[in-house]
């Protein structure tokens, strides 16, 4: 007799197995310190920009946008394996408690995500509303966690719908309701949060009803959603260990290409330093990092009022960057036919070497134009030095030692 809640447990089991192996990884000792000074540096700051809020600061807006996307964002973690489509398809009568428990896990995982996300703008609701007596925002976040529920559901009943416009469009317009709900609640229009909850509450009906109507699960979908959060996973845990389980996504970006490409000699030294360019502009995870580093380095740089902790910022996202691009060494770590190239391996790494000082170089460079736009033309100076001083020293010692 098939069990299928006991084997959502193993399945279960084997998962978080799964993850802690590499999270391991991701949060060691270097992550770790990072994380803290970030938190620590943007906590503070945090504090000292909530003393000086101006009046009209948009905060109904800011945490309407904010909870409404915590809670459109509610994918259903079902655990499905490829064997699945063929061995499972048949019992699909049986694993209502397979998909039940699925639902449940999901929702548990993503607490996380909508308490990190209270607790960081509750200060900032105390602050522009401090006249609101009660515990309102308590009451938010319980219906916080209700849309959570309802959002999780309603995203269950879609994965019955095979019409990919239709499930985006009815995602996108349940967005926009959740967004303006917990806004008119910030803002206190009580009359405009029960018209767009009613709303709300119809769509939720609505979709029900289309999922009732559907033949069965499409386990395609199921199967396709699960793969790609593990992927996602994957990628992340790969700038800090090597995942076998990856999947490299290619795109061609062929102006991107030629222009970091254009300048390499023709000459068998120079074949790594083709292959790591080409591999970080047209892999899926290299660049997109590396400009998320970039923005959101430079945001926390031209925010923060402090010169020294805007340094300290410098070396923390130039570190991040240069740490998690060491990973391109092992990148093609699967193809054998790199290991017949009559190359010597110090090409091979003095060309991972050159390029992660290039783009690190690149990197402070552009941090440093930040000080120049504010008009802190000493802080250009410092930022250049000191992000020049780290690259040079964490390049030639600790990547260098690391690819050896």
């Amino acid at each position: 007799m098939f069990d299928s809640h006991a084997f959502y447990k193993k399945r279960l089991a084997s998962h978080m197995k799964e993850l802690g192996r590499y999270m391991r990884y991701i949060f060691n000792g270097h992550i770790a310190f990072a994380l803290f000074f970030f938190i620590a540096a943007v906590a503070y700051y945090y504090q000292a920009w909530l003393q000086q809020l101006p009046e009209n600061f948009p905060t109904a807006a800011i945490i309407g946008i904010a909870f409404g996307l915590v809670v459109s964002y509610s994918p259903v973690r079902t655990l499905l394996q490829e064997p699945d489509l063929v061995f499972l398809i048949p019992a699909e009568e049986k694993m209502k408690p397979y998909f039940r428990n699925s639902i449940i896990y999901s929702f548990v995982i993503q607490l996380y995500l909508i308490l990190l996300v209270a607790a960081a703008l509750g200060p900032l609701y105390t602050a522009s509303f401090p006249e609101r007596e009660g515990n309102p925002y308590l009451l938010t976040i319980t219906i916080l966690f209700i849309f959570k529920v309802a959002n999780l559901l309603a995203n269950w009943w879609m994965y019955r719908i095979r019409d990919r416009n239709h499930r985006r469009l009815e995602i996108f317009v349940r967005m926009v309701m959740n967004v303006l709900v917990f806004y008119f609640m910030i803002a206190g229009e009580m009359l405009g949060a029960c018209i767009v909850t009613i709303l709300f509450a119809t769509l939720f009906l609505y979709d029900y009803v289309l999922a009732a109507k559907q033949a069965g699960v499409v386990w395609d979908l199921l199967l396709e959603k699960d793969q790609n959060s593990m992927q996602t996973f994957y990628r992340i845990a790969n700038m800090f260990s090597d995942v076998p389980h990856i999947k490299t996504r290619v795109r061609k970006r062929q102006w991107l290409v030629s222009l970091v490409t254009r300048n390499i000699p023709f000459e068998k030294r120079h074949t790594f330093d083709y292959l790591y360019r080409i591999t970080f502009v047209r892999s899926g995870d290299y660049v997109g990092m590396y400009v998320r580093l970039i923005i959101i380095g430079g945001l926390f740089i031209y925010l923060i009022p402090n010169i020294w902790v805007k340094l300290l910022f410098v070396i923390l996202f130039l570190y991040m960057s240069s740490f998690q691009m060491m990973t391109l060494y092992q990148h093609h770590r699967t193809i054998m036919w790199l290991d017949i190239y009559p190359i010597e391996k110090t090409d091979r790494q003095q060309s991972l070497v050159k390029l992660i000082f290039q783009l690190t170089i690149l990197q402070t460079v552009l941090f440093a134009c930040i000080f120049i736009i504010m008009q802190e033309y000493a802080g250009f100076l410092f930022a250049m030095i000191v992000g020049v001083s780290f690259t040079y020293l964490f390049v030639n010692g600790y990547v260098k030692r690391k690819l050896s």
